[in-house]
């Protein structure tokens, strides 16, 4: 959500600089058509415009998290090369037959105005598209969404994570201009790698406007101590969101509560979580409610009284930012991305990863009537102006302007 709402909001601000500047260059996105283990529905190959944004979707040769797909880049190299022969006759003088010399290039990008910016990490779309940028010294912006961590590297196939970080990922990743989304990220891939430089900007987030522009609670949302307290956890099921320690702190709970679990996942961890839901005997006091639709889900943050995530790594979080916009405080971990933030606003409360610090921090949102009184009536005004769209763009445009004046 944050990479297309980054490209759109992006799009408009380029637009306008081209058309002052009389240049036929902008903004272009190259994907796959991974969908999950599926492939999404739609043409390959050929150039559309999604939501105002120049996209084209390739197909891929592995269904898994690799996503291997020689026609992307394939395509990537190509356009390099067609960008450097329409600006060379203007820029440099060199032999056709020598377009393939990343010193020739490495001359000249700077003049071309051509940054390649990848999102995500430890696939073989972002590896090797680094990897093409690198041989033709173009400058990369690379923004790894959490990827960058020991808790990931040490999670799912780190084997071949390992495998490919000792290869070339280590080298190609040192070549980066590194985009963080929050402080905590930043202190995260710097225990892991020295890029050229880092700069912290925050993700671009869909805010609710119906919300925004008017003060829509509901009388029952500022009663003091709701019974029951309505808590709800909206994001992807897995591991990494701390649902099973969640519910440890949940089960000694002194007063009556409820959960709603919003979102999908595996359907054997799922079974897992409702396993031990069972066990705990908290499970009649659980909903789960699946997926639901972006539209539909600020309505429901906005019910409930406080939104828990007790994750184990987020580099940013989106859903803190969602559910503060419509009032709705928040009960996240000190591994979030955003808890510098929430502390700052005095937005919710902050745990450590353990049962007893979950169980005080719970009984402590219940207690502080006011503070959450104050978070709903407050909360929207804040996150629209510190998270507003066009100022975080003109953050991400400093970035790439930067990048071609100090070179790569």
């Amino acid at each position: 959500m944050s990479v297309a709402k980054l490209c759109e909001a992006l799009v408009v601000e380029v637009e306008v600089e081209v058309e002052a500047d009389n240049d036929k260059q902008g903004l272009e996105v190259l994907t796959t058509t991974a969908n999950g283990t599926a492939e999404l529905n739609v043409v390959s190959g050929e150039c559309q415009i999604i939501d105002g944004v120049k996209v084209t979707y390739f197909k891929r040769l592995t269904k898994d998290h690799t996503h291997f797909s020689p026609a992307l880049l394939w395509n990537l190299r190509k356009q390099i090369l067609r960008h450097f022969d329409k600006i060379s006759a203007g820029v440099l003088q060199y032999d056709k037959e020598e377009r393939n010399n990343p010193i020739s290039f490495g001359k000249v990008w700077g003049q071309a105005n051509l940054i390649i910016h990848i999102h995500a990490w430890w696939n073989l779309v972002s590896v090797l598209s680094c990897f093409i940028a690198k041989w033709y010294r173009i400058p990369v912006v690379l923004s790894p969404r959490g990827m960058l961590t020991s808790y990931t590297a040490n999670n799912r196939n780190s084997i071949a994570k390992r495998i490919i970080q000792y290869i070339i990922g280590k080298r190609l990743l040192k070549y980066c201009h590194i985009h963080a989304t929050s402080e905590k990220e930043k202190e995260d891939i710097l225990r892991f790698i020295k890029p050229k430089s880092i700069t912290v900007i925050s993700n671009l987030v869909n805010l609710p406007q119906q919300f925004l522009n008017q003060n829509m609670l509901q009388p029952n949302q500022l009663t003091t101590q709701p019974n029951p307290f309505k808590l709800i956890f909206l994001s992807r099921i897995e591991e990494k969101k701390g649902l099973a320690l969640l519910f440890e702190g949940l089960a000694e709970l002194p007063f009556e509560w409820t959960l709603t679990i919003a979102g999908s996942g595996e359907e054997n961890y799922i079974l897992r979580l409702k396993s031990k839901a069972e066990s705990l005997k908290i499970h009649k006091r659980i909903s789960w409610v699946g997926q639901v639709t972006n539209e539909a889900k600020f309505n429901l943050l906005a019910k409930h009284d406080l939104m828990v995530l007790t994750s184990h790594n987020e580099n940013f979080a989106n859903v803190v930012v969602e559910s503060l916009s419509v009032g709705t405080p928040v009960l996240i971990s000190d591994q979030v991305g955003l808890a510098d933030y929430v502390v700052e606003k005095d937005f919710g409360w902050i745990t450590a990863l353990n049962i007893k610090s979950i169980n005080e921090k719970l009984n402590q949102s219940y207690s502080d009537d006011n503070k959450r009184q104050h978070i709903r009536t407050t909360a929207f005004q804040l996150i629209n102006e510190d998270f507003n769209d066009k100022n975080l763009v003109e953050k991400y445009i400093n970035l790439y302007e930067g990048l071609k004046i100090n070179g790569d």
